[in-house]
């Protein structure tokens, strides 16, 4: 191998993490597919995979030795694989537990210590209500808290991750504000803006 194709490019990714990276995307867009034909055609599914390679680039930028990531729905887990492939203490949430055995099966593939865990990403007792009064948290699924087995609370994260839909902003900057470190970085994916940071409640990225 050459000293061109070994070395790092600009953000600090070596070909070989690159390829990595790549094929890790690669498996989560097939396995989209395959779930988007076989339950999604056939009855509503809140999971809709982000865009990959989008959410790696804002990865890339928050990146710094030491940091833990969380992400928040994390569905069949390739964004928080990127996220332990790239150096961060990386862990999961997902309310659907068939896609948490997904996650975990697609770590392994990967050597990924990624931790995937069951339940809702709300903390227990975690309730939202808008400045108009409404509690409603759309697609965000309730149910037995995820951090109680993942043996960590939301403000034991430095970077955490979100891909709501439309509407349901709200909640993921209520739910740091109540329970997030204030240091902590929140990355949304909107549908049609890519992926913008917030710290504090602010946005700090646009």
């Amino acid at each position: 191998m050459s000293d061109r194709a070994s070395s790092p490019s600009p953000d600090g990714i070596d070909a070989a993490l690159r390829a990595r990276l790549s094929a890790v995307c690669a498996d989560g867009w097939a396995f989209f597919e395959r779930f988007d034909r076989e339950v999604r055609e056939r009855e509503f599914h809140p999971f809709i995979a982000s865009e990959y390679e989008v959410v790696l680039d804002a990865l890339v930028a928050h990146r710094a030795p030491g940091r833990r990531f969380l992400e928040l729905g994390s569905a069949s887990g390739v964004i928080t694989i990127m996220a332990d492939l790239l150096g961060f203490a990386a862990c999961g949430i997902e309310i659907d537990a068939s896609l948490v055995t997904t996650a975990r099966a697609l770590a392994a593939r990967f050597d990924s210590k990624a931790r995937f865990v069951a339940g809702s990403f709300f903390p227990t007792g975690y309730t939202f209500r808008a400045a108009s009064g409404d509690v409603r948290t759309g697609t965000l699924g309730e149910g037995t808290s995820g951090y109680l087995e993942l043996g960590l609370a939301l403000d034991d994260f430095d970077v955490v991750f979100g891909y709501p839909w439309g509407g349901e902003e709200p909640v993921l900057l209520d739910l740091m504000r109540q329970y997030g470190s204030p240091a902590a970085t929140l990355l949304m994916h909107g549908v049609n803006d890519g992926v913008k940071a917030y710290r504090g409640g602010k946005l700090i990225t646009p």
